[in-house]
């Protein structure tokens, strides 16, 4: 009798372990709002702690080349969320040629675009986001249309209150909170995330938890409030970091952490409280700093620990590499992101396939990066993506591996390189189009018949 009930628990064991084995790996997106390159302490933060996250650089991977495709909210979420520069999917500015969405928009992300979320359901992952949505408020936008099972969080950012309805937290499509308590989103983020990871803990999941913070304005437990040494600006960076360490205590408690890849980043550089040094530039510009952010990945026994690349990944590259490790097909459509597994996992020799990267300012290409070269286009008006233009602007070139800070222009010494970009900026304009121009490859964005006055009121 022992010895048979040895026998089934042993052949338990291993069926499990097998089972385990096959399962594909759950991910976790922490996606930060305005977070500087320099806000981390594993990227130089100096007064600003995050112990969490940097020992998520310690036992993970710095990425120190890693960029949004937008300097602004909406734009660079419809891309981690399609794997699209925003001009292909036709997010790059709003039905009234803004450069973000706005409560009550007409405009959202195509339903009929295919999601990360959506990719990875054809291995029956369950789906999550919790956060700051912003890609579209009406119903036919929200998480839901996109692949995710369920959704927590505020439909767009935290600054756009409404008279109609003051900033709504939602579960799925119903407004539960008007206005949301805002000094208490990150602590009830977190819950939802951590509850789902226990729910969760048998399957295969996905985690996209867009943070409200540090966008403006800035709010902070009454347990962080006052506490950093970067005033309230660091105390919702502080939080969050906090909120980070909730989610890896999860994932180990869980019994899942050495099956689970998590990747900590932000949508675009800082607008003015925080820092993006040594980047030149802010939010809202094509300067490095304002599309160059911190990136920390990390799987243990997977990712190598304490390492770094310089190699070009961006939030496009989500998708497909999610999807590779998944064992998924890509979405029928063109996408624009690559595999970066190789990278991630620390391949020897492994290079981003990215032949050139893009900056575009709401319709205007305004950059093109090839390996080590970046150069400025020259524009007779280079638009901004709020406020007043900057004006006519000269072609520029750096080389970003002597010159991060983009201080010193050299293309008279390199005219075969100017000329070689200026190629790869032609592509970008033949395929995503350029201010008036459309591209071949660009498709529709999602649109309703007019915008609603309504957003989504509180029940009675």
């Amino acid at each position: 009798m022992n010895s048979r009930f040895l026998v089934l628990v042993f052949w338990f064991t291993l069926t499990l372990s097998a089972r385990a084995e096959d399962r594909p790996p759950n991910f976790v997106v922490i996606f930060c709002d305005d977070l500087g390159y320099a806000d981390l302490g594993c990227f130089g933060a100096k007064k600003i702690k995050t112990p969490n996250i940097d020992r998520m650089a310690a036992e993970g991977m710095r990425l120190t080349s890693f960029y949004s495709t937008c300097s602004v909210c909406t734009p660079s979420r419809s891309s981690l969320l399609t794997g699209c520069y925003p001009r292909r999917v036709n997010m790059h500015v709003n039905h009234e040629n803004l450069c973000v969405l706005f409560p009550a928009d007409r405009k959202g992300l195509n339903p009929e675009e295919t999601t990360i979320a959506e990719t990875l359901k054809a291995k029956d992952y369950a789906t999550i986001c919790v956060g700051k949505w912003h890609v579209g408020d009406h119903p036919n936008f929200l998480p839901h249309k996109q692949g995710f099972d369920s959704y927590f969080g505020i439909p767009y950012s935290n600054d756009m209150n409404r008279k109609e309805v003051p900033l709504p937290l939602l579960r799925n499509e119903r407004v539960i909170e008007s206005p949301v308590d805002q000094p208490m989103l990150t602590p009830r983020y977190t819950k939802e995330v951590v509850n789902f990871i226990y729910a969760n803990k048998d399957k295969p999941f996905l985690v996209y938890l867009p943070h409200t913070f540090p966008h403006v304005p800035l709010f902070a437990s009454s347990r962080f409030k006052g506490k950093s040494e970067r005033g309230r600006y660091g105390d919702t960076i502080e939080e969050i970091d906090w909120s980070t360490g909730e989610i890896l205590k999860a994932l180990k408690n869980t019994g899942v952490d050495e099956n689970t890849m998590v990747l900590f980043t932000s949508d675009n550089g800082s607008q003015q409280k925080g820092s993006n040094f040594p980047l030149r530039g802010r939010k809202g510009q094509t300067w490095e700093g304002g599309q160059r952010v911190p990136c920390v990945a990390r799987w243990p026994g997977k990712i190598p620990e304490g390492s770094e690349s310089s190699e070009i990944i961006s939030t496009l590259d989500f998708l497909p590499t999610f999807a590779k490790l998944a064992g998924v097909p890509l979405p029928e459509k063109t996408i624009d992101g690559h595999d970066a597994s190789d990278i991630l996992l620390g391949e020897k020799g492994a290079k981003s396939k990215h032949e050139a990267f893009y900056y575009y300012q709401m319709d205007q290409l305004q950059c093109v990066r090839a390996g080590k070269w970046k150069l400025h286009l020259a524009l007779e008006s280079k638009k901004r993506n709020w406020g007043k233009p900057e004006g006519k602007a000269p072609q520029q070139l750096y080389d970003l591996d002597k010159d991060i800070g983009e201080t010193t222009e050299v293309s008279p010494d390199h005219p075969d390189v100017v000329k070689r970009l200026l190629a790869l900026a032609e592509k970008a304009r033949s395929e995503l189009g350029d201010v008036d121009k459309p591209g071949k490859g660009q498709r529709k964005a999602g649109w309703v018949e007019k915008a609603s006055p309504r957003l989504m009121k509180l029940p009675n």
